[in-house]
């Protein structure tokens, strides 16, 4: 076996911005596993919030080359060098086996997803203006952070009045802060409000009956967080970057369902190749938010095709 390890930058459609800052460009760890005859490959994209940098993933995985190389799957901890790993050991079992991943995860087919649509952090004016511009789209996901965010959410509204809303604060806001916008957000129609609290401050949600359902995502990251977030959410955002792969975003899935939970299949700014294994994850999820590759200026060959906010399942050329 031989491991193949790179970095990318991809080029973001203009600026991308959230609570904790703004970026023009995408970074993802690149990763193959070959055998000689077949290469699986797997896409991760490492985040500053868990501590992560393109640099120590990539040590991360030059700790277990001697491993892979041997043909040994080495444990690693949820992260995304983990996920671009198993992502790729996917890719390849799938290409020697002739057995399709989804199908190797139990389904039966694949089915086109629609997927959220991002609007960046702005000011109300652009962030109705974005929103104006994808009207259209059957789901719209908000990034909000501050003094405005009631009248960015009332500035999407009036320019998509017919949308579903997501509201997603990136750990952004004060327990206070949520207590005063929740009733606002759900007489604006929005169906969900992602991470409004810090994640280690976030028991201070026990109790609270908000009004908007709460969708943890900085708070979960396996299943070993999955007890304490359900007894303060009533939705869990998998991404397959905080999981490590694949294979634990399952078990994750499940799990979850298993609890009453409604689940989300998220995802980082990224290229098709990272959203082709969330599409098995996202099969039958309350809320699928796979936009990365819709938010850069340019796409991976063989990418998702993207009818709108429709994605249609990989091609084999792609993942899978």
């Amino acid at each position: 076996m031989k491991l193949n390890i790179t970095t990318e930058a991809w080029p973001i459609a203009g600026k991308f911005s959230i609570a904790r800052g703004s970026k023009t460009e995408a970074h993802v760890l690149y990763v193959e596993v070959s055998d000689g005859t077949h290469t699986g490959r797997g896409e991760a994209v490492p985040y500053a919030r868990y501590g992560e940098t393109l640099d120590s993933a990539v040590a991360e995985l030059e700790a277990v080359r001697a491993q892979v190389e041997a043909g040994i799957e080495p444990v690693m901890r949820p992260g995304a060098a983990g996920n671009a790993l198993d992502c790729a050991l996917w890719d390849l079992r799938a290409k020697q086996s002739g057995i399709a991943a989804y199908k190797a995860a139990g389904l039966k087919s694949l089915s086109p997803l629609k997927t959220a649509f991002t609007l960046s952090l702005d000011t109300p004016e652009a962030m109705g203006a974005q929103a104006y511009a994808n009207a259209r789209r059957p789901l719209l996901k908000l990034k909000i952070g501050g003094p405005d965010d009631l009248a960015r959410v009332e500035a999407v509204r009036t320019n998509a009045p017919n949308t579903r809303l997501i509201v997603d604060a990136n750990e952004g806001l004060t327990l206070a802060d949520l207590k005063a916008i929740a009733p606002e957000l759900k007489r604006l129609g929005v169906v969900l409000i992602e991470q409004p609290l810090k994640a280690g401050e976030d028991e201070a949600l026990y109790g609270y009956d908000c009004p908007v359902p709460l969708c943890a995502d900085e708070s979960l990251h396996t299943r070993a967080e999955l007890d304490h977030c359900a007894g303060l959410y009533s939705c869990v955002n998998i991404k397959l970057d905080k999981t490590g792969g694949l294979t634990e975003a399952l078990a994750l899935k499940q799990a979850a369902k298993d609890k009453g939970l409604m689940v989300m299949v998220g995802c980082m700014v990224a290229t098709s190749l990272s959203m082709a294994p969330a599409m098995i994850v996202a099969q039958g999820a309350d809320f699928v938010d796979l936009d990365g590759p819709l938010l850069l200026a340019r796409d991976r060959d063989h990418g998702l095709k993207v009818t709108g906010s429709i994605l249609s399942p990989p091609e084999p050329a792609l993942w899978g």
